[in-house]
Protein backbone atom coordinates (compact mmCIF):
# COMPACT_ATOMS: atom_id res chain seq x y z
CA UNK A 1 0.00 0.00 0.00
CA UNK A 2 1.58 3.72 -1.13
CA UNK A 3 2.00 5.24 2.39
CA UNK A 4 0.04 8.05 1.75
CA UNK A 5 -2.83 6.05 1.63
CA UNK A 6 -2.19 4.80 5.17
CA UNK A 7 -1.87 8.07 6.41
CA UNK A 8 -4.65 9.48 4.67
CA UNK A 9 -6.93 11.36 7.17
CA UNK A 10 -9.82 12.56 4.79
CA UNK A 11 -10.48 13.74 1.29
CA UNK A 12 -11.97 17.51 1.00
CA UNK A 13 -15.62 16.80 -0.16
CA UNK A 14 -18.91 19.03 0.10
CA UNK A 15 -17.06 22.38 -0.32
CA UNK A 16 -18.33 24.79 -2.83
CA UNK A 17 -16.01 25.81 -6.11
CA UNK A 18 -14.73 29.26 -5.59
CA UNK A 19 -17.10 32.08 -6.98
CA UNK A 20 -14.85 34.16 -8.46
CA UNK A 21 -14.14 34.52 -11.10
CA UNK A 22 -17.95 36.29 -12.09
CA UNK A 23 -19.40 38.43 -13.67
CA UNK A 24 -21.22 41.15 -11.61
CA UNK A 25 -23.15 42.96 -13.85
CA UNK A 26 -24.96 39.98 -15.99
CA UNK A 27 -25.15 38.03 -12.61
CA UNK A 28 -27.27 41.20 -11.26
CA UNK A 29 -30.77 40.87 -12.48
CA UNK A 30 -31.73 44.11 -9.77
CA UNK A 31 -29.07 46.23 -10.41
CA UNK A 32 -29.58 45.69 -14.59
CA UNK A 33 -33.48 46.42 -14.54
CA UNK A 34 -32.50 49.10 -11.50
CA UNK A 35 -30.19 51.18 -14.25
CA UNK A 36 -32.91 50.39 -17.50
CA UNK A 37 -35.49 51.91 -15.07
CA UNK A 38 -33.82 55.03 -13.80
CA UNK A 39 -32.50 55.98 -17.07
CA UNK A 40 -28.83 54.69 -17.59
CA UNK A 41 -29.35 51.63 -19.29
CA UNK A 42 -27.58 53.74 -22.80
CA UNK A 43 -23.98 52.90 -20.63
CA UNK A 44 -24.67 49.09 -20.85
CA UNK A 45 -21.86 48.11 -22.83
CA UNK A 46 -19.51 50.05 -20.39
CA UNK A 47 -20.97 48.55 -17.55
CA UNK A 48 -21.04 45.20 -18.92
CA UNK A 49 -17.26 45.62 -19.46
CA UNK A 50 -16.72 46.72 -15.87
CA UNK A 51 -18.73 44.35 -14.47
CA UNK A 52 -16.50 41.28 -15.42
CA UNK A 53 -13.83 42.99 -14.56
CA UNK A 54 -15.16 43.48 -10.96
CA UNK A 55 -16.00 40.15 -10.52
CA UNK A 56 -12.61 39.02 -11.89
CA UNK A 57 -8.97 40.74 -11.64
CA UNK A 58 -10.15 43.18 -9.97
CA UNK A 59 -11.52 40.67 -6.36
CA UNK A 60 -7.88 39.90 -6.42
CA UNK A 61 -6.62 42.90 -6.32
CA UNK A 62 -8.31 44.09 -3.90
CA UNK A 63 -7.59 41.43 -2.03
CA UNK A 64 -4.02 42.22 -2.15
CA UNK A 65 -4.32 45.61 -1.10
CA UNK A 66 -6.39 45.37 1.93
CA UNK A 67 -4.16 42.58 2.98
CA UNK A 68 -0.68 44.84 2.15
CA UNK A 69 -2.26 48.33 3.84
CA UNK A 70 -0.42 51.31 3.38
CA UNK A 71 2.37 52.65 5.05
CA UNK A 72 3.33 56.45 6.16
CA UNK A 73 6.66 57.48 5.31
CA UNK A 74 7.37 60.40 6.82
CA UNK A 75 11.01 60.80 5.52
CA UNK A 76 13.33 60.37 3.09
CA UNK A 77 16.52 58.14 3.34
CA UNK A 78 18.84 61.65 4.22
CA UNK A 79 15.98 62.26 6.45
CA UNK A 80 14.03 65.09 4.68
CA UNK A 81 10.43 65.29 5.54
CA UNK A 82 8.25 64.13 2.81
CA UNK A 83 4.92 63.15 4.08
CA UNK A 84 3.84 60.54 1.43
CA UNK A 85 2.41 57.03 2.00
CA UNK A 86 3.05 53.96 -0.07
CA UNK A 87 0.50 51.92 -1.66
CA UNK A 88 1.04 47.97 -2.61
CA UNK A 89 1.10 48.41 -6.46
CA UNK A 90 -2.57 46.53 -6.26
CA UNK A 91 -3.81 49.56 -4.90
CA UNK A 92 -2.91 51.84 -7.75
CA UNK A 93 -4.01 48.81 -10.45
CA UNK A 94 -7.69 49.46 -8.86
CA UNK A 95 -7.38 53.06 -9.04
CA UNK A 96 -6.24 53.28 -12.81
CA UNK A 97 -8.78 50.92 -14.30
CA UNK A 98 -11.65 52.51 -12.13
CA UNK A 99 -10.46 56.14 -13.40
CA UNK A 100 -10.25 54.84 -16.94
CA UNK A 101 -13.67 53.39 -16.76
CA UNK A 102 -15.09 56.27 -15.33
CA UNK A 103 -15.98 55.71 -11.82
CA UNK A 104 -14.96 59.23 -10.59
CA UNK A 105 -15.55 61.14 -14.33
CA UNK A 106 -17.95 59.20 -16.14
CA UNK A 107 -21.21 61.07 -15.33
CA UNK A 108 -19.20 64.29 -15.88
CA UNK A 109 -18.14 63.49 -19.09
CA UNK A 110 -21.58 62.85 -20.03
CA UNK A 111 -22.95 66.14 -18.32
CA UNK A 112 -25.44 66.58 -21.12
CA UNK A 113 -27.03 63.10 -21.24
CA UNK A 114 -30.04 62.02 -19.00
CA UNK A 115 -29.16 58.65 -16.79
CA UNK A 116 -25.14 59.52 -16.47
CA UNK A 117 -25.79 59.60 -12.57
CA UNK A 118 -27.71 56.92 -12.51
CA UNK A 119 -24.69 55.14 -15.04
CA UNK A 120 -22.00 55.96 -12.81
CA UNK A 121 -23.49 54.96 -9.81
CA UNK A 122 -23.26 51.56 -11.26
CA UNK A 123 -19.84 51.65 -12.19
CA UNK A 124 -19.36 52.50 -8.21
CA UNK A 125 -21.71 49.85 -7.37
CA UNK A 126 -19.74 47.46 -9.32
CA UNK A 127 -16.39 48.79 -7.96
CA UNK A 128 -17.20 48.58 -4.33
CA UNK A 129 -18.34 45.12 -4.70
CA UNK A 130 -14.29 44.55 -5.62
CA UNK A 131 -12.85 46.48 -3.24
CA UNK A 132 -14.19 49.64 -0.52
CA UNK A 133 -11.43 51.04 0.40
CA UNK A 134 -10.16 52.85 -3.02
CA UNK A 135 -13.92 53.66 -3.39
CA UNK A 136 -13.27 56.71 -1.08
CA UNK A 137 -11.08 58.89 -3.50
CA UNK A 138 -12.89 57.91 -6.80
CA UNK A 139 -16.31 58.95 -4.44
CA UNK A 140 -14.17 62.48 -3.61
CA UNK A 141 -13.45 62.98 -6.69
CA UNK A 142 -16.47 62.44 -7.97
CA UNK A 143 -18.32 64.41 -5.90
CA UNK A 144 -15.92 67.46 -5.58
CA UNK A 145 -17.50 69.16 -9.16
CA UNK A 146 -20.45 71.08 -7.91
CA UNK A 147 -18.34 73.01 -5.33
CA UNK A 148 -15.52 73.78 -7.40
CA UNK A 149 -17.79 75.12 -9.66
CA UNK A 150 -18.23 77.87 -7.18
CA UNK A 151 -14.37 79.06 -8.20
CA UNK A 152 -14.23 79.17 -12.17
CA UNK A 153 -10.88 79.71 -12.01
CA UNK A 154 -9.83 76.91 -9.64
CA UNK A 155 -12.70 74.80 -12.29
CA UNK A 156 -10.52 75.33 -15.05
CA UNK A 157 -7.68 74.81 -13.76
CA UNK A 158 -9.52 70.85 -12.28
CA UNK A 159 -12.19 69.48 -13.79
CA UNK A 160 -10.87 68.82 -17.05
CA UNK A 161 -8.52 66.65 -14.89
CA UNK A 162 -11.42 64.97 -12.96
CA UNK A 163 -12.81 64.26 -16.06
CA UNK A 164 -10.13 62.90 -18.26
CA UNK A 165 -10.07 59.33 -17.36
CA UNK A 166 -6.42 58.96 -16.15
CA UNK A 167 -4.57 58.01 -13.39
CA UNK A 168 -1.44 59.11 -12.42
CA UNK A 169 -0.11 58.49 -8.33
CA UNK A 170 3.48 60.09 -9.51
CA UNK A 171 4.56 62.80 -6.51
CA UNK A 172 4.44 65.90 -8.56
CA UNK A 173 1.44 68.76 -8.53
CA UNK A 174 -1.43 68.35 -10.28
CA UNK A 175 -1.48 71.00 -12.73
CA UNK A 176 1.30 69.26 -14.10
CA UNK A 177 -0.88 66.01 -14.59
CA UNK A 178 -3.75 65.19 -16.89
CA UNK A 179 -5.43 63.37 -14.73
CA UNK A 180 -5.86 63.90 -10.58
CA UNK A 181 -7.99 62.53 -7.49
CA UNK A 182 -9.38 64.68 -4.98
CA UNK A 183 -9.70 64.09 -1.06
CA UNK A 184 -11.42 65.96 1.96
CA UNK A 185 -10.68 67.29 5.58
CA UNK A 186 -13.62 68.20 7.15
CA UNK A 187 -13.85 66.78 10.61
CA UNK A 188 -11.35 68.11 13.66
CA UNK A 189 -10.46 66.32 16.97
CA UNK A 190 -13.23 69.11 19.06
CA UNK A 191 -15.99 69.16 16.25
CA UNK A 192 -16.67 65.91 14.61
CA UNK A 193 -19.67 66.02 12.57
CA UNK A 194 -20.05 69.43 14.32
CA UNK A 195 -17.62 70.91 11.83
CA UNK A 196 -18.91 74.65 12.85
CA UNK A 197 -16.57 73.93 15.64
CA UNK A 198 -13.68 73.89 13.51
CA UNK A 199 -10.81 75.99 14.55
CA UNK A 200 -8.57 75.47 11.81
CA UNK A 201 -7.82 79.51 10.92
CA UNK A 202 -7.67 80.55 7.42
CA UNK A 203 -5.17 84.12 6.95
CA UNK A 204 -5.87 85.59 3.05
CA UNK A 205 -2.45 86.32 1.89
CA UNK A 206 -2.17 89.93 0.01
CA UNK A 207 -1.85 89.97 -3.76
CA UNK A 208 -4.25 86.97 -4.46
CA UNK A 209 -8.15 87.62 -2.89
CA UNK A 210 -8.71 83.92 -3.06
CA UNK A 211 -5.40 82.86 -1.42
CA UNK A 212 -5.04 82.05 2.18
CA UNK A 213 -2.55 79.85 4.72
CA UNK A 214 -3.91 77.43 7.01
CA UNK A 215 -2.98 76.72 10.18
CA UNK A 216 -5.04 73.90 12.28
CA UNK A 217 -5.13 70.63 12.21
CA UNK A 218 -7.42 67.58 10.73
CA UNK A 219 -8.35 64.72 12.41
CA UNK A 220 -9.42 62.65 8.84
CA UNK A 221 -7.74 63.52 6.44
CA UNK A 222 -8.91 61.04 3.41
CA UNK A 223 -7.01 60.09 1.13
CA UNK A 224 -3.86 61.72 1.49
CA UNK A 225 -1.89 61.16 -1.52
CA UNK A 226 -4.46 62.76 -3.51
CA UNK A 227 -3.55 65.61 -5.90
CA UNK A 228 -5.89 68.40 -3.74
CA UNK A 229 -8.39 68.38 -0.91
CA UNK A 230 -11.38 70.28 0.02
CA UNK A 231 -11.22 71.65 3.25
CA UNK A 232 -12.62 73.49 6.25
CA UNK A 233 -11.16 76.22 8.06
CA UNK A 234 -12.20 79.79 9.87
CA UNK A 235 -11.51 82.57 7.67
CA UNK A 236 -11.82 86.11 9.28
CA UNK A 237 -15.73 86.29 7.37
CA UNK A 238 -16.49 82.86 8.96
CA UNK A 239 -16.11 79.21 8.23
CA UNK A 240 -15.24 79.09 4.23
CA UNK A 241 -14.14 76.19 2.14
CA UNK A 242 -11.01 76.08 0.56
CA UNK A 243 -8.99 74.03 -1.99
CA UNK A 244 -5.92 72.56 -0.41
CA UNK A 245 -3.31 71.11 -3.29
CA UNK A 246 -0.53 68.78 -2.38
CA UNK A 247 2.17 70.87 -3.81
CA UNK A 248 2.42 74.43 -3.40
CA UNK A 249 2.89 77.12 -6.52
CA UNK A 250 6.42 76.68 -6.53
CA UNK A 251 6.31 73.08 -6.95
CA UNK A 252 7.14 72.47 -3.55
CA UNK A 253 5.47 69.95 -1.13
CA UNK A 254 2.69 71.44 0.59
CA UNK A 255 2.66 72.55 4.62
CA UNK A 256 0.76 69.49 5.62
CA UNK A 257 2.42 67.43 7.90
CA UNK A 258 1.35 63.59 8.32
CA UNK A 259 1.07 62.84 11.85
CA UNK A 260 -0.12 59.35 11.86
CA UNK A 261 -2.60 57.10 9.44
CA UNK A 262 -5.50 55.86 11.15
CA UNK A 263 -5.56 52.30 12.46
CA UNK A 264 -9.26 51.48 11.09
CA UNK A 265 -11.76 48.66 11.93
CA UNK A 266 -11.86 47.80 8.05
CA UNK A 267 -11.14 49.98 4.34
CA UNK A 268 -7.84 48.81 4.81
CA UNK A 269 -6.53 49.31 1.53
CA UNK A 270 -7.37 53.08 1.59
CA UNK A 271 -5.13 55.65 3.95
CA UNK A 272 -7.15 57.91 5.94
CA UNK A 273 -4.76 60.33 8.16
CA UNK A 274 -4.23 62.66 10.49
CA UNK A 275 -2.71 65.79 9.57
CA UNK A 276 -1.78 69.22 10.88
CA UNK A 277 -1.28 72.20 8.17
CA UNK A 278 1.94 74.58 8.93
CA UNK A 279 1.00 77.11 7.11
CA UNK A 280 -0.12 75.19 3.61
CA UNK A 281 -1.50 77.47 1.07
CA UNK A 282 -4.94 77.20 -0.04
CA UNK A 283 -7.61 79.05 -2.42
CA UNK A 284 -11.05 80.09 -1.29
CA UNK A 285 -14.10 78.30 -3.28
CA UNK A 286 -17.08 79.86 -2.21
CA UNK A 287 -17.40 82.66 -0.52
CA UNK A 288 -16.37 83.74 2.89
CA UNK A 289 -18.61 82.23 5.82
CA UNK A 290 -20.60 80.03 3.21
CA UNK A 291 -18.09 77.06 3.45
CA UNK A 292 -20.95 74.45 4.73
CA UNK A 293 -23.06 75.24 2.12
CA UNK A 294 -20.20 74.86 -0.47
CA UNK A 295 -18.83 71.67 0.91
CA UNK A 296 -22.38 70.40 1.33
CA UNK A 297 -22.90 70.01 -2.08
CA UNK A 298 -19.66 67.38 -2.67
CA UNK A 299 -21.54 65.77 0.65
CA UNK A 300 -24.74 65.22 -0.84
CA UNK A 301 -23.07 63.32 -3.66
CA UNK A 302 -20.52 61.49 -1.00
CA UNK A 303 -23.74 60.47 0.74
CA UNK A 304 -25.34 59.02 -2.61
CA UNK A 305 -21.89 56.90 -2.91
CA UNK A 306 -22.61 55.65 0.49
CA UNK A 307 -26.19 54.08 0.15
CA UNK A 308 -24.42 52.84 -3.09
CA UNK A 309 -21.52 51.28 -1.34
CA UNK A 310 -23.60 49.82 1.20
CA UNK A 311 -26.53 48.37 -1.41
CA UNK A 312 -23.44 46.74 -2.94
CA UNK A 313 -22.03 44.96 -0.18
CA UNK A 314 -25.15 43.75 0.71
CA UNK A 315 -24.95 42.48 -2.83
CA UNK A 316 -21.70 40.65 -2.52
CA UNK A 317 -22.60 39.31 0.67
CA UNK A 318 -25.94 37.94 -0.42
CA UNK A 319 -24.00 36.44 -3.73
CA UNK A 320 -21.47 34.56 -1.63
CA UNK A 321 -24.19 32.96 0.48
CA UNK A 322 -26.40 32.00 -1.75
CA UNK A 323 -23.30 30.57 -3.97
CA UNK A 324 -21.97 28.60 -0.80
CA UNK A 325 -26.05 27.33 0.08
CA UNK A 326 -26.86 25.79 -3.39
CA UNK A 327 -23.69 23.80 -2.91
CA UNK A 328 -23.73 23.20 0.26
CA UNK A 329 -24.84 19.65 1.92
CA UNK A 330 -26.44 18.85 5.27
CA UNK A 331 -28.24 16.47 6.63
CA UNK A 332 -28.93 14.85 3.22
CA UNK A 333 -29.85 18.25 1.19
CA UNK A 334 -28.19 20.88 0.22
CA UNK A 335 -28.51 24.71 2.57
CA UNK A 336 -30.81 26.27 0.21
CA UNK A 337 -33.21 23.34 0.08
CA UNK A 338 -33.85 23.38 4.36
CA UNK A 339 -36.80 25.46 4.81
CA UNK A 340 -35.38 27.74 7.50
CA UNK A 341 -32.20 28.44 5.73
CA UNK A 342 -34.56 29.25 2.76
CA UNK A 343 -36.69 31.62 4.34
CA UNK A 344 -32.99 33.53 5.68
CA UNK A 345 -31.38 33.78 2.21
CA UNK A 346 -34.88 35.21 0.51
CA UNK A 347 -34.92 37.41 3.23
CA UNK A 348 -31.62 38.27 2.58
CA UNK A 349 -32.48 38.64 -1.12
CA UNK A 350 -35.19 41.14 -0.63
CA UNK A 351 -33.28 43.51 1.45
CA UNK A 352 -30.53 43.61 -0.91
CA UNK A 353 -32.97 44.03 -4.25
CA UNK A 354 -34.76 46.87 -2.26
CA UNK A 355 -31.49 48.76 -1.10
CA UNK A 356 -30.80 48.13 -5.04
CA UNK A 357 -34.30 49.80 -5.91
CA UNK A 358 -34.09 52.76 -3.23
CA UNK A 359 -30.40 53.22 -4.34
CA UNK A 360 -31.39 54.01 -7.81
CA UNK A 361 -34.30 55.70 -7.75
CA UNK A 362 -32.06 57.95 -5.33
CA UNK A 363 -29.05 58.26 -8.41
CA UNK A 364 -31.97 59.34 -10.87
CA UNK A 365 -33.08 61.99 -8.52
CA UNK A 366 -29.62 63.47 -7.87
CA UNK A 367 -29.10 62.88 -12.23
CA UNK A 368 -32.22 64.75 -12.96
CA UNK A 369 -31.96 67.83 -9.70
CA UNK A 370 -30.82 70.23 -12.39
CA UNK A 371 -33.72 70.02 -14.82
CA UNK A 372 -36.56 69.05 -12.15
CA UNK A 373 -37.64 71.14 -9.30
CA UNK A 374 -39.51 68.03 -7.84
CA UNK A 375 -36.60 65.40 -8.36
CA UNK A 376 -34.42 67.98 -6.60
CA UNK A 377 -36.44 68.14 -3.85
CA UNK A 378 -37.09 64.16 -3.49
CA UNK A 379 -32.73 63.96 -3.57
CA UNK A 380 -32.50 66.42 -1.43
CA UNK A 381 -35.08 64.43 1.19
CA UNK A 382 -33.95 60.75 0.04
CA UNK A 383 -30.07 60.96 0.01
CA UNK A 384 -30.32 61.72 3.90
CA UNK A 385 -33.20 58.73 4.14
CA UNK A 386 -31.55 55.85 1.79
CA UNK A 387 -27.97 56.73 3.78
CA UNK A 388 -29.53 56.30 7.00
CA UNK A 389 -31.62 53.23 6.47
CA UNK A 390 -29.57 51.37 3.96
CA UNK A 391 -26.17 51.88 6.02
CA UNK A 392 -27.83 51.20 9.12
CA UNK A 393 -29.62 47.63 7.49
CA UNK A 394 -25.82 46.80 6.45
CA UNK A 395 -23.78 45.36 9.35
CA UNK A 396 -26.83 43.17 10.28
CA UNK A 397 -27.43 42.05 6.77
CA UNK A 398 -23.87 40.54 6.54
CA UNK A 399 -23.55 39.08 9.97
CA UNK A 400 -26.47 37.02 8.57
CA UNK A 401 -24.84 36.28 5.31
CA UNK A 402 -21.43 35.60 7.10
CA UNK A 403 -23.99 33.06 9.69
CA UNK A 404 -25.20 31.66 6.13
CA UNK A 405 -21.91 29.74 6.15
CA UNK A 406 -21.07 28.54 9.18
CA UNK A 407 -17.63 28.83 11.13
CA UNK A 408 -16.22 29.05 7.77
CA UNK A 409 -17.54 32.50 6.83
CA UNK A 410 -15.39 33.74 9.99
CA UNK A 411 -12.20 32.91 8.21
CA UNK A 412 -10.63 35.71 5.91
CA UNK A 413 -10.15 33.44 2.79
CA UNK A 414 -13.87 33.60 1.94
CA UNK A 415 -14.50 37.13 1.78
CA UNK A 416 -16.67 37.31 4.54
CA UNK A 417 -14.86 39.54 7.17
CA UNK A 418 -13.50 42.28 5.23
CA UNK A 419 -17.14 42.68 3.99
CA UNK A 420 -18.46 42.94 7.63
CA UNK A 421 -15.74 44.72 8.95
CA UNK A 422 -16.82 47.51 6.23
CA UNK A 423 -20.31 47.49 6.94
CA UNK A 424 -20.28 50.07 9.40
CA UNK A 425 -18.27 52.77 7.57
CA UNK A 426 -20.80 53.95 5.59
CA UNK A 427 -23.32 54.84 8.39
CA UNK A 428 -20.55 56.98 9.44
CA UNK A 429 -18.89 58.59 6.56
CA UNK A 430 -20.61 61.60 5.99
CA UNK A 431 -22.71 61.91 9.48
CA UNK A 432 -23.88 59.45 11.30
CA UNK A 433 -27.20 58.09 11.61
CA UNK A 434 -28.55 60.52 13.87
CA UNK A 435 -27.11 63.04 11.54
CA UNK A 436 -28.98 62.11 8.66
CA UNK A 437 -32.46 61.84 10.24
CA UNK A 438 -31.86 65.25 11.86
CA UNK A 439 -31.28 66.18 8.24
CA UNK A 440 -34.62 64.11 6.78
CA UNK A 441 -36.41 66.50 9.95
CA UNK A 442 -35.01 70.16 8.63
CA UNK A 443 -35.30 69.28 5.23
CA UNK A 444 -39.37 68.05 5.73
CA UNK A 445 -39.83 71.32 7.87
CA UNK A 446 -38.17 73.87 5.66
CA UNK A 447 -38.74 73.29 2.41
CA UNK A 448 -42.37 71.40 1.53
CA UNK A 449 -41.49 70.40 -1.69
CA UNK A 450 -39.69 67.65 -0.28
CA UNK A 451 -42.58 65.79 1.41
CA UNK A 452 -44.73 66.70 -1.31
CA UNK A 453 -42.25 64.48 -3.71
CA UNK A 454 -41.87 61.81 -1.42
CA UNK A 455 -45.50 61.26 -1.14
CA UNK A 456 -46.15 62.08 -4.78
CA UNK A 457 -43.46 58.63 -5.23
CA UNK A 458 -45.71 56.79 -3.07
CA UNK A 459 -48.74 58.15 -4.59
CA UNK A 460 -47.25 56.50 -7.99
CA UNK A 461 -47.99 52.94 -6.90
CA UNK A 462 -51.22 53.60 -4.76
CA UNK A 463 -53.22 50.27 -5.30
CA UNK A 464 -50.94 48.14 -5.89
CA UNK A 465 -50.63 46.99 -1.99
CA UNK A 466 -53.35 47.82 0.36
CA UNK A 467 -50.23 47.82 3.45
CA UNK A 468 -48.43 50.92 1.30
CA UNK A 469 -51.62 52.90 1.26
CA UNK A 470 -52.00 52.35 4.72
CA UNK A 471 -48.31 53.19 5.23
CA UNK A 472 -48.75 56.30 3.59
CA UNK A 473 -51.73 57.69 5.27
CA UNK A 474 -50.21 56.98 8.96
CA UNK A 475 -46.63 58.68 7.45
CA UNK A 476 -49.07 62.09 6.35
CA UNK A 477 -51.01 61.48 10.10
CA UNK A 478 -47.14 61.32 11.80
CA UNK A 479 -45.53 64.37 9.80
CA UNK A 480 -48.45 66.95 11.40
CA UNK A 481 -46.96 66.30 14.55
CA UNK A 482 -44.66 69.05 16.25
CA UNK A 483 -41.04 69.27 15.52
CA UNK A 484 -40.95 68.84 19.30
CA UNK A 485 -43.08 65.45 19.21
CA UNK A 486 -40.96 64.23 16.07
CA UNK A 487 -37.77 64.82 17.45
CA UNK A 488 -37.39 62.17 19.80
CA UNK A 489 -38.72 60.02 17.31
CA UNK A 490 -36.78 61.14 13.63
CA UNK A 491 -34.82 57.40 13.68
CA UNK A 492 -38.16 55.82 13.56
CA UNK A 493 -39.99 58.33 10.99
CA UNK A 494 -37.13 57.95 8.58
CA UNK A 495 -36.80 54.31 8.91
CA UNK A 496 -40.84 53.66 8.15
CA UNK A 497 -40.22 56.70 4.70
CA UNK A 498 -37.44 54.61 3.79
CA UNK A 499 -39.10 51.48 3.87
CA UNK A 500 -42.45 52.90 2.04
CA UNK A 501 -40.38 54.24 -0.47
CA UNK A 502 -38.69 50.94 -1.47
CA UNK A 503 -41.77 49.51 -1.44
CA UNK A 504 -43.02 52.22 -3.78
CA UNK A 505 -40.21 51.52 -6.13
CA UNK A 506 -40.65 47.83 -6.18
CA UNK A 507 -44.07 47.60 -6.51
CA UNK A 508 -43.41 49.99 -9.44
CA UNK A 509 -40.34 48.10 -10.88
CA UNK A 510 -39.69 44.40 -9.74
CA UNK A 511 -41.96 41.08 -10.41
CA UNK A 512 -45.23 41.12 -8.34
CA UNK A 513 -44.28 38.47 -6.47
CA UNK A 514 -40.87 39.92 -5.28
CA UNK A 515 -42.64 43.21 -4.43
CA UNK A 516 -45.56 41.98 -2.84
CA UNK A 517 -43.61 39.36 -0.60
CA UNK A 518 -41.49 43.24 0.74
CA UNK A 519 -44.44 44.77 1.33
CA UNK A 520 -45.78 41.64 3.19
CA UNK A 521 -42.79 41.39 5.04
CA UNK A 522 -41.85 45.56 6.11
CA UNK A 523 -44.60 47.14 6.40
CA UNK A 524 -47.16 47.59 8.98
CA UNK A 525 -47.30 45.57 12.17
CA UNK A 526 -46.08 42.28 9.84
CA UNK A 527 -42.58 43.72 9.40
CA UNK A 528 -40.00 41.28 11.00
CA UNK A 529 -36.56 43.06 12.20
CA UNK A 530 -34.68 39.77 12.03
CA UNK A 531 -33.62 38.68 8.83
CA UNK A 532 -35.39 34.82 8.34
CA UNK A 533 -38.34 36.10 9.52
CA UNK A 534 -40.86 36.29 6.27
CA UNK A 535 -44.03 35.37 7.32
CA UNK A 536 -45.38 33.16 4.09
CA UNK A 537 -43.37 31.56 1.11
CA UNK A 538 -45.15 33.61 -1.76
CA UNK A 539 -41.73 34.85 -3.56
CA UNK A 540 -39.08 33.03 -1.98
CA UNK A 541 -38.95 30.98 -5.39
CA UNK A 542 -38.70 33.91 -7.46
CA UNK A 543 -35.98 36.28 -5.07
CA UNK A 544 -33.74 33.06 -4.95
CA UNK A 545 -33.65 32.73 -9.07
CA UNK A 546 -33.25 36.34 -9.56
CA UNK A 547 -30.33 37.00 -6.60
CA UNK A 548 -28.04 34.69 -8.43
CA UNK A 549 -28.67 32.68 -11.49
Amino acid sequence: MDPRERFRTHVVENQPPPLAPSDLWQDDVALREAVAREGGGWAGDGLAAYGALAGGELQELGRLANENRPRLMPFDARGERIDQVEFHPAYHQLMQTAVEHGVPGFAWRHADRAGAHVARAALMFLHNQADQGSSCPLTMTYASVPALAHSPALADTWLPRIRAGSYDPAHRPGWEKQGVTLGMGMTEKQGGSDVRANTTRATPLPGNADLYSLVGHKWFFSAPMCDAFLVLAQAPGGLSCFLLPRFAPDGSRNAVQLQRLKDKLGDWSNASAEVEFQGALAWRVGEEGRGVATILQMVALTRLDCLLGSASLMRQGLARALHFARHRRTFGARLVEHGLMRNVLADLAMESEAATALAFRVARAVDASGRDPSEAALARLTTALGKYWVCKRTPAFLAEAIECLGGVGYVEETGMPRLYRQAPLNSIWEGSGNIQCLDVLRALGREPACAQAFFAELAAARGASAALDAEAGALELMLRQSADELLPRARELAGRMAVALQASVLLRGAPEPVALAFCAARLGAGGGHVFGSLPRQDGWQELLSRALP
